[in-house]
């Protein structure tokens, strides 16, 4: 041991130094001496010390007191990424008395295992430490005896020790025995090294084309904080020091219909906007706002004036204070520096990103290309136009759509000025026309000859029009009237005459290209079909993707519902990605919310779920021929309260087949209500009476009317009446007393309403703004499908901004997707469709099935599979639509049926059999699980033959996995012929019928096959 003495006045007397590579004690005082005693009368020295880790080591300390006095000897350790030391060891004694000469204190190290033996089964958890310390230390007592510790100690000492590696430490003798099965899985896993995820700074916002509509709708990107730590602390150093770099490409259809909309922008956890903030201008330029670490916002803006009708590469660098931005087109870069009076504070944890618009900003009317960032900035940016082909194929369409858009003009103004036809061929180069003939040029189109051929469907179908436009009859709109023509036209040619092949002719895709152009997205889904499932022609997913972004770019309610479909299943090359479908269907949810205001229109019907597959499905249409119409219409005459209100219900809304007829409906319901019996049917003649809706508006009667309904029992009328006084009255304490009483009954309107109050704070009650309070109400009534409520709680449920909600975004899309469905708009598709194919028009049916298909509608996906196969199409385009079916959150039993058909009988001549049975064992499962009978025969029989079924089955129908085949078959048939699935009695009387045939051949139960038989002659 070397040690270094020094007395200086009380203070450092000893000082570390190295001989040798050896460790040298180091001691302190730092108290003055206490009635004039010498440093010597105070001391405390390791008189032996251990220079390793090693347990049960001893350890001597020489002390001496001129006064009672406290001492300790302890053990610290400083482990990452702690950087302050732990104490892992102490112990201490008290020295009651002063003594002359020194004393011998001797003390038994123990250290935690973690840190001195070798892994094993239960020393697992190894303590990596960078440094271990012995160290001692000296104190006087108080009068009252006040524990001390090393750093307030009068004298103190430590020493280094060091530490043995992992390879050298002994094994701990064990103590008890694991089992032998957890000996063996240790001895199996041992050795295993276990390695932190991969972790990027660099991250791909988006890899795929996003549209953009120009409004409040757009990508939500949340950031973690880093698993590894060297990362995560280097991110918190560059909170208020950033270095990060954003790269994004924009393509530009219009700038900004108001003086600002988004780019990208950051709200943090408290809806604040922070940075970064990029935003467009109605001008073109863009402007950089940005949080500083002072805690103010700051500002610049840079005059680039960004270009239409091109890809735009935004480069945008922060370090500490300065911004640069890059802006790139035509291989030529505009650059723009900045630099803010104080540090920029950035925090990419703290709330979310927004790609586009969100809730508080519009976005951009264009799309987003990929999208770059890197969370610790870079020199130099390697993000290209991805996908390329396809992003330039978009480019080209629009292009070419401001071509056809002016070559149309220039037509319909030659129409218009002119009092003669135009000429009904081409029109021919004036070099031509002289060549035949020495004469004068008697072509009258402003347009030249090559665009004429490029685009001659379109001319042909401008000339058959061309009396309508001279003469007038299409009125101001033109335009609508000419997308409108073009789309029938092009459909009406998909099909051969006898309607049993589809003809995809160059003719037809140059009519809906046109009629896209116009603004009809129903052509740009159609188009995307047609490329997309190979309708009629190869398949080219480019060009699916291309007029998909093109419908959605265009806020068609159908498309938007298409692509983020599309991107919720990660099907026909969009990317799982559920952020990006929650862009699509927040605005597709928002749209059916202003719909669903406005449903008495004639081009809105609620959804008919007519399976065309099910013959009751169609024998229970109520159109206003049918029997049943008729005996409905019969009973409502005759008085009865209940026919009155259903009849004025069909006629009111269009249901089950019927055609809208409101001054009709208005009859039937107010003949119902008026009889004072039916509290529901007094309710909705009130509403009528409020709103003016087919009859002239009297509040007066409306409020007697629901008023009387709720003292009967209607909830809905205390809604109502909650309504009355909320908007009418502005009595808002007693709205809330009715709309409370209402959602405590289960009104999914009156919850939102509520929900409404706590987000707005107007509750005199409770008269501030309670964000949980009304996420729960909203997410209450979406339950019961309320419409505005599942647009509510998706948001909030989509950015996980709201304390104590985490984020969803799967749960967001679900909500959003179901609401969708039950769109009007949709539903008139659907009802044309029907209508179609009640009349003979099945390739009309298929079109419009096809389009509602597309939009993920399970329904329409099962009738497209169904005429598919009744008009003998191409195979993989009937499995396409029985496959999509399934992949639905709540798949109809029949297109589960037929996806087990296929997998059972594709098994026979695959090399992958057994796959394959697996997969109709799984699909006849969620069939029976979803009520069918025909699924749990059809498991009764690959039972018989010896398959194995899954448990969730097992656990259904109460058998356990040591029952064997005979006792799962008789339950599979006894719950087969008691399950109902919502078919109708025939079908599942059929069924039922050879499910229990099967159970008497099984079980000698005679007396089912009688059953059968008498159920089939009723």
């Amino acid at each position: 041991m070397n040690v270094l003495h020094s007395n200086i006045f009380g203070y450092a007397f000893a000082a570390a130094i190295i001989l040798m590579g050896q460790y040298v004690l180091q001691a302190m005082s730092t108290s003055s001496s206490q009635s004039g005693d010498s440093l010597h009368d105070n001391f405390i020295v390791f008189d032996s010390a251990p220079d390793k880790v090693i347990d049960g080591s001893a350890i001597r300390v020489q002390y001496q007191c001129s006064w009672p006095c406290q001492l300790a000897v302890e053990v610290v350790v400083i482990s990452p990424p702690r950087r302050t030391g732990l104490v892992v060891f102490r112990r201490e004694w008290i020295s009651s008395k002063p003594h002359r000469g020194p004393r011998i204190h001797e003390v038994r190290l123990r250290f935690p295992r973690s840190l001195v033996y070798q892994r094993d089964f239960f020393n697992r958890h190894i303590l990596e430490v960078q440094h271990v310390t012995v160290r001692a230390w000296l104190d006087h007592l108080n009068d009252d005896y006040e524990p001390s510790t090393y750093h307030d100690s009068a004298v103190r000492i430590h020493k280094v020790l060091q530490i043995v590696p992992l390879s050298e430490r002994p094994t701990k003798p064990p103590t008890e025995c694991p089992s032998w099965p957890a000996e063996l899985m240790w001895q199996m896993t041992r050795d295993r090294i276990y390695q932190c995820p991969h972790e990027s700074d660099t991250i791909d916002i988006l890899k795929f084309p996003l549209a953009s509509t120009g409004e409040r709708f757009g990508v939500v990107r949340k950031f973690q904080p880093f698993i590894n730590r060297d990362l995560e602390r280097a991110r918190l150093h560059a909170v208020t020091q950033p270095s990060v770099t954003i790269s994004v490409w924009i393509y530009l259809l219009k700038w900004c219909r108001r003086e600002l909309c988004g780019i990208i922008h950051h709200v943090d956890r408290r809806n604040i906007y922070d940075s970064l903030l990029m935003q467009l201008t109605d001008t073109g330029d863009v402007i950089i706002q940005a949080r500083l670490t002072t805690g103010g916002d700051e500002a610049f803006r840079s005059h680039v004036v960004l270009p239409l009708w091109k890809w735009i590469r935004l480069d945008c660098y922060i370090q500490d204070s300065k911004v640069m931005l890059d802006a790139t087109w035509d291989n030529e870069t505009h650059r723009h520096i900045y630099k803010f009076q104080n540090n920029i504070h950035y925090d990419d944890t703290s709330g979310y990103f927004a790609i586009g618009g969100g809730k508080y900003m519009p976005g951009i009317k264009g799309y987003f290309g990929n999208i770059k960032y890197y969370r610790f900035g870079t020199k130099k940016v390697k993000n290209p136009l991805f996908p390329k082909t396809t992003l330039e194929d978009l480019d080209k369409t629009h292009r070419e759509c401001e071509e056809i858009k002016g070559f149309t003009t220039a037509f319909l103004q030659g129409v218009t000025q002119s009092h003669q036809a135009l000429n009904k061929d081409f029109c021919i180069p004036h070099f031509i026309t002289l060549w035949g003939q020495f004469g004068r040029n008697i072509c009258q189109q402003t347009w030249t000859w090559e665009t004429q051929l490029k685009h001659s469907a379109l001319f042909r179908f401008l000339q058959t029009k061309e009396e309508d436009l001279r003469t007038g009859s299409w009125g101001m709109n033109n335009l609508q009237h000419l997308r409108t023509s073009l789309f029938e036209q092009a459909v009406g040619i998909m099909f051969n005459l006898d309607q049993t092949d589809i003809q995809i002719t160059s003719t037809l895709i140059a009519l809906l290209q046109a009629s896209c152009c116009f603004g009809n997205h129903q052509a740009s889904l159609l188009l995307a079909t047609i490329h997309l499932a190979g309708l009629g022609r190869s398949m080219d997913q480019q060009q699916g993707h291309v007029y998909s972004l093109i419908g959605a770019v265009g806020d068609n309610r159908f498309t938007l519902m298409h692509v983020g479909y599309k991107h919720t299943q990660g099907i026909d090359g969009f990317p799982k990605d559920f952020d990006m479908a929650y862009s699509y269907y927040s605005n597709a949810g928002a749209q059916s919310n202003i719909d669903s205001w406005n449903r008495q229109e004639n081009k809105q019907y609620p959804p008919d779920h007519i399976y065309l597959n099910n013959e009751e499905d169609l024998k229970s249409l109520t159109h206003e021929s049918s029997d049943a119409f008729q005996y409905l219409k019969f009973q409502a005459e005759r008085g009865h309260v209940e026919s009155q209100k259903l009849l004025g219900t069909i006629l009111f809304w269009g249901q089950n087949g019927a055609s809208k007829d409101i001054a009709s409906a208005v009859k039937w319901l107010e003949r119902s209500a008026m009889q004072m019996e039916d509290p529901s049917a007094m309710y909705d003649y009130s509403i009528l009476l409020l709103k003016g809706q087919g009859v002239k508006k009297n509040i007066t009667l409306g409020i007697q009317l629901l008023e009387k309904a709720a003292a009967m029992g209607s909830i809905r009328a205390l809604n109502g009446l909650g309504w009355y006084h909320s908007t009418i009255l502005k009595d808002h304490k007693t709205a809330v007393k009715y709309f409370e009483q209402a959602a405590r009954n289960g009104s999914d309107d009156g919850m939102f309403n509520l929900g409404i109050y706590h987000l707005t704070g107007n509750n005199p009650d409770s008269p501030w703004m309670n964000e949980t309070a009304a996420f729960q109400q909203f997410l209450n009534a979406s339950r019961f499908g309320h419409v505005a409520a599942s647009v509510e709680a998706a948001w909030y449920l989509s950015t996980g901004s709201l304390e104590g909600v985490s984020q969803d975004v799967e749960r967001a899309v679900i909500l959003l997707k179901r609401v969708c469905e039950r769109n009007g708009h949709l539903g008139y598709m659907i009802r044309e469709a029907l209508q179609a194919y009640l009349q003979g028009s099945w390739g009309e049916a298929l079109v419009k099935y096809v389009l509602a298909a597309e939009t993920g509608l399970g329904l329409a996906q099962t009738n497209v599979a169904h005429l598919c196969e009744a008009l003998n199409l191409r195979y993989d385009f009937q499995w396409r639509y029985h496959n999509y079916s399934i992949l639905n959150y709540d798949p109809h039993p029949s297109g589960l049926l037929k996806m087990g058909d296929y997998y059972y009988y594709s098994s026979s001549s695959r090399e992958d059999s057994l796959s394959l049975v697996g997969r109709a064992i799984s699909m006849y499962s969620r069939a029976a699980l979803a009520g069918s009978p025909q699924g749990m025969y059809n498991l009764f029989v690959l039972a018989q033959r010896g398959h194995v079924h899954p448990l969730s089955l097992r656990g259904l129908l109460n058998v356990s996995r040591h029952d064997n085949l005979d006792i799962l078959a008789e339950k599979i048939l006894q719950s087969s012929a008691q399950s109902p699935d919502g078919k109708s009695l025939e079908e599942n009387d059929s069924e039922r019928c050879t499910a229990r045939v099967g159970l008497r051949i099984s079980s000698q139960f005679l007396h089912h096959y009688h059953y059968c038989s008498s159920a089939n002659l009723f």
